[in-house]
């Protein structure tokens, strides 16, 4: 802590500027995602164990870690904002704000009535800004109109968006329906029994690249008909007409110190926390994240927590309910580490505070997912020889949702080609998250959620293999010409996000590992690739995390395609490396390689 302290204290005070707060801005809404710093907890953790995670052995600071991969100098992280309201109360984002409505009007099609509300402030040790915006119209939120902003000494350097706001053309915000007549219309769009419906909140709906249109959004909360997976949604209606233009489904899934004796990882160290009478599954040194028996329901509010006399969970069988806890347990840490350690990232929001997770939830239930505030994980079916589906790449591909829920914020279904690279990141980080522990039992790979499988199964039996998705028959792994239709990419439908995520999944791993055919296949050097290119070289992991991560935070936006994600990415090689380095030529190479030009 006092290497990291030092290293970055030159880079504080010159970023002292970008960084100071100001008074809040009494004409800016409060931003729904605003949180603040969670109180450190009085109970004292205990730790028998410290076989957490290899990566906590190596890589004690960000600025070490960084260093590995040979990035450029200064282009390491010297501040992160915490919250969407720190945020939008910093310096930086009042000269983003500036540029925005000098320098950069037209490239935003800026209207007079156009408002911006930071949501995330990135700054590297260079002094170079990056300000997450959310765009506003007349105080109403605009639904895909946000964008980042890079500056440096004050000097715009280029705007990352989506292909959304290419109009200053601004709807009329007089609606032709009450609230009150979109909340019914919303309620009746679901399919399910409905728990709760939010108020109806007029908005500017500009996804799709089409005219921007007064919306009223619906959130909605229920139990799906004929699905387990909890029904979190978020309806967008014509205010004019009612008629729906999208429905946000918000539930991302994975298809998917006691000692925890798990289910995929043999016995493990994880840190509970120390109760009246024994020890409970809350981990006080990662945000007091805490695992929950779900009791096999699809309602969180009957989960129980796990307590424990002698600090030993589960018995490495599924006969003990507390073993699939001891893998969700250990699995959250081992991400919480991985972010902290390798990105600088303090938990999911960047905020210090660890998220809920909910095991044994449903009834055969082959999935896992994240809801936009917490993880739940099912006890798998029949198919998978019903096995919790708790693996080490799982809890991080859930995690990584949540990363992704606070920075880019990708859309997901019936959002072009950003569904498949949000389901891409989480693989991608999750793989991270599994290489950086070194489990001798489970080893790092590129296939997701393997130890979800009984060995009878076999040992490449997988929820995805990222260097040849399409293997399952109904992935993509080679990006088509024109991209991916978004009246295709709802639920389940020909382009869902768990099919298109093969070519993202495929490109960083020619990024990370070049064309190396992978043991246990029996895939050619052409089989690996969409354009013939069988001679491209990987720069490895540590360079491909930092290049991709850089890219998330920094580059991609809500609606981010593939040929954006090409180009944030190179973008993020070139600060990181130079551009025309070797790795941003072998990043170019590899999107190519997965037909993305």
């Amino acid at each position: 802590m006092q290497l990291k302290t030092a290293l970055l204290s030159t880079a504080v005070v010159a970023a002292l500027a970008g960084v100071a707060f100001h008074s809040a801005r009494s004409d800016v809404p409060a931003s729904p995602l605003a949180t603040t710093a969670s109180t450190a907890g009085s109970v004292a953790s205990v730790a028998h164990d410290t076989r957490l995670t290899a990566s906590a052995k190596h890589a004690s600071s960000h600025i070490a870690a960084l260093s590995d991969t040979g990035a450029r100098a200064g282009s390491e992280l010297a501040f992160s904002s915490t919250s969407p309201a720190q945020a939008d109360t910093t310096s930086a984002a009042e000269r983003a704000r500036q540029l925005l409505r000098n320098a950069a009007a037209k490239e935003v099609n800026l209207a007079a009535a156009d408002g911006f509300v930071a949501r995330d402030v990135m700054i590297d040790r260079d002094g170079t800004e990056h300000v997450r915006m959310e765009r506003t119209y007349e105080g109403l939120p605009v639904i895909g109109g946000d964008m980042v902003v890079h500056s440096h000494n004050g000097q715009l350097t280029s705007i990352t968006q989506g292909d959304n706001m290419r109009t200053t053309l601004r709807p009329s915000l007089k609606p032709g329906i009450s609230a009150e007549q979109a909340r019914i219309e919303a309620g009746a769009k679901f399919d399910g029994t409905v728990a709760s419906l939010d108020p109806a909140k007029l908005v500017v709906y500009a996804r799709g690249g089409g005219e921007p249109t007064l919306a009223y959004q619906v959130g909605l909360q229920g139990a799906r008909n004929g699905d387990q997976a909890p029904g979190v949604m978020s309806y967008f209606l014509d205010a004019r007409t009612g008629a729906l233009l999208e429905a946000e489904d918000h539930f991302q899934t994975a298809a998917a110190n006691g000692t925890g004796k798990t289910l995929t990882l043999g016995n493990v160290g994880i840190v509970s926390n120390s109760v009246s009478g024994g020890f409970q599954l809350t981990d006080p040194s990662r945000g007091s994240g805490q695992t929950l028996d779900a009791r096999n329901s699809t309602s969180t509010f009957s989960a129980v927590a796990f307590n424990d006399a002698d600090n030993i969970w589960g018995n490495n069988t599924t006969s003990d309910r507390a073993t699939a806890a001891a893998d969700a347990h250990y699995g959250v840490a081992a991400t919480w580490d991985y972010f902290k350690n390798v990105h600088a990232r303090n938990g999911i929001f960047n905020d210090g505070r660890g998220v809920k997770s909910y095991v044994h939830y449903g009834s055969n239930y082959f999935n896992a997912g994240w809801n936009g505030s917490y993880m739940v994980y099912g006890d798998g079916d029949s198919s998978n020889g019903n096995t919790p589906l708790v693996a080490l790449d799982v809890a991080g591909h859930e995690m990584s949702h949540g990363v992704n829920s606070a920075t880019a914020n990708l859309g997901y279904y019936n959002v072009k080609d950003s569904g498949g690279i949000n389901e891409a990141n989480s693989d991608i980080l999750g793989t991270l998250v599994e290489y950086s522990v070194g489990n001798a039992i489970d080893q790092g790979d590129y296939l997701i959620g393997e130890e979800v499988y009984p060995a009878s199964q076999g040992a490449t039996k997988a929820l995805r293999t990222m260097f040849k998705q399409d293997a399952d028959g109904k992935s993509i792994s080679c990006y088509p010409v024109g991209g991916f239709s978004a009246s295709l990419t709802a639920r389940g439908g020909k382009y869902d996000p768990h099919f298109t995520s093969g070519v993202g999944n495929r490109a960083f791993f020619l990024f990370a590992e070049g064309v190396t055919p992978q043991a246990g296949f029996n895939y050619t050097k052409a089989q690996l690739v969409c354009n013939n290119d069988t001679t491209i070289v990987g720069i490895g992991r540590a360079k491909a995390g930092a290049i991709w991560y850089r890219a998330l935070t920094r580059y991609f936006v809500s609606s981010t395609t593939y040929p954006q994600a090409r180009a944030g990415t190179l973008q993020a090689a070139a600060d990181l490396y130079g551009n025309g380095s070797t790795e941003y030529q072998t990043v170019a190479r590899a999107w190519s390689a997965a037909g993305v030009n």
